[in-house]
């Protein structure tokens, strides 16, 4: 155990990686990226949750999910990361913060993988099978059940793999000012799980069900003569393919160096590419809101109407 345990953290000790991206590079864009972010949120969360259509529309809860756990981590993580990338050491110097750090980065990031993976699958069902979603015993069971039972599972693991001492976490690297992942990561069997589980076949749910969509509502566009319900299935499977490109975009570099790291990769090249991979990843975040609102008519509109004077009354 204690041999796989270096050799995950020679693997991931990103203080040793060279400075390929200036802190001061990553401190800009971070910053901007976040501020820019954390504003297109608060307004898209706003008219999802206060407008009233918009609240009761089923597509739109699990986006307002995972609205909020991005914004969660937009003013926890983010704000950390951007302290160390300035100051070079971290904000608070102990190891509670440094697993916390752990628990709302990577945690948060990977639950909004997987709800993002449900959300594709979701989606197939709110075009297609919509009469599974007739009662409110139907409602439960095939809408809002799933989105509890990841949101409680995902919680509960990261929980317990981040607090529960499954062994000594060492936050040396930490305390320079530098990433690590904890030693749970060295188990083996807990690393394939996260990264073949929930990264891998998350990502894959992603582009098979995105894929399968499009094929979909292609062929029930030939075969129906319904120009409102074709309306309504392209705004929903333009929000979905939107935010799919953002995920497979920003996030399959991560997972590919994940993947690469554990079955192969030398330690000294991991290093490199993990720092970028890290570095690309978070850009899901920032840029899940803007997919959100790129792709609803209906933001759109209500940006106008309440920022654009020159939008016609």
């Amino acid at each position: 155990m204690s041999k796989s345990i270096n050799i995950s953290m020679n693997k991931f000790n990103l203080t040793l990686a060279p400075n390929i991206i200036p802190a001061a590079v990553r401190f800009w864009t971070y910053l901007t990226a976040d501020i820019l972010s954390v504003n297109c949120t608060l307004f898209v969360l706003y008219y999802l949750l206060f407008d009233r259509t918009l609240r009761h529309a089923l597509h739109n809860h699990v986006i307002i999910v995972l609205l909020i756990i991005g914004l969660i981590n937009e003013l926890t993580s983010i704000p950390w990361n951007l302290y160390r990338y300035q100051s070079g050491v971290p904000l608070i110097k102990s190891r509670l913060f440094y697993l916390s750090t752990f628990f709302f980065d990577y945690g948060f990031f990977t639950t909004q993988v997987i709800l993002f993976a449900w959300a594709t699958i979701q989606r197939h069902i709110l075009v297609f099978h919509d009469q599974w979603l007739s009662t409110k015993k139907k409602r439960f069971f095939f809408h809002y059940l799933p989105i509890i039972s990841i949101l409680i599972y995902c919680f509960v693991y990261y929980f317990v793999i981040t607090f529960v001492p499954f062994c000594r976490n060492t936050f040396v690297s930490f305390l320079a000012g530098g990433h690590i992942i904890p030693c749970v990561y060295g188990n083996k069997v807990l690393a394939a799980w996260d990264l073949l589980v929930h990264q891998l076949f998350s990502t894959l749910i992603i582009v098979i069900f995105s894929i399968a969509l499009i094929i979909r509502v292609l062929r029930q566009k030939q075969k129906m003569n319904r120009p409102i319900l074709w309306q309504k299935n392209r705004k929903m499977t333009i929000q979905l393919l939107s935010i799919s490109v953002v995920y497979l975009t920003f996030n399959s570099p991560w997972i590919l160096i994940l993947f690469a790291s554990q079955y192969g990769l030398p330690a000294n090249v991991a290093r490199v590419y993990t720092f970028y991979g890290l570095y690309v990843r978070t850009y899901v975040v920032f840029l899940f809101p803007f997919a959100c609102f790129a792709s609803s008519s209906e933001l759109q509109d209500k940006f106008k109407k309440r920022f654009l004077c020159c939008y016609p009354q």
